[in-house]
Parts: C-alpha cells; structure tokens; sequence
C-alpha cells in the first residue's frame, strides 16, 4: 500500500513539470538544489546501492529472480516503490 501510495504521490508531484522541461539532467539536478536537497537525494542514491547490492546478492546465493524489476522501479518511481517490490518478489519464492 505505501509503495503503490508513494507512486502516485511521486507521479503527481514530478510528471507535471517534467512533461513541461522534459530535460532528464535537469531534473535530476533539481535534487541537489540545496544542502538539504542534496542530503536527502545522497540518502536515496546510497539506499538505491544498498537495494542493488542486496538484490544481486539474493540473486546468486538464494536464487531470487527478477529483481532487476525492483531495480527499475527503485529509479522511477523510487527506491520505496523498488524496495517493496522487491520484498514481495522475495517473499513469493521463498514461501
């Protein structure tokens, strides 16, 4: 529920001026506007790693697949939306 919360909320408050200014470097240069910006879109850059790190991992030794989805979705819309994905990808081949 709070993944799929957060992709509307992320679709609702970033497609708009993207659809706009459709410049990809800009928009992700909008996240570090300021020390507090840069703070928070650090923090999501090293979670997204964190993700990516423990999704290949899983893949290898536990043999989970499909994460690359959680990957994808961890960049648009986010590492929230990419996360829970993955934890339900996960859940469905271990059970």
């Amino acid at each position: 529920m709070l993944a799929v919360a957060f992709a509307l909320t992320f679709t609702a408050i970033c497609i708009p001026p993207f659809l706009e200014n459709p410049d990809i470097v800009s928009a992700f240069a909008g996240g570090f506007v300021n020390p507090y910006a840069s703070g928070y879109a650090m923090d999501v850059l090293f979670t997204w790693s964190v993700l990516a790190i423990w999704v290949l991992y899983e893949a290898r030794v536990k043999g989970i697949r499909h994460g690359w989805i959680a990957l994808a979705l961890g960049v648009v819309p986010g590492v929230a939306t990419g996360f829970a994905v993955y934890l339900l990808l996960r859940l469905n081949q271990e059970a």
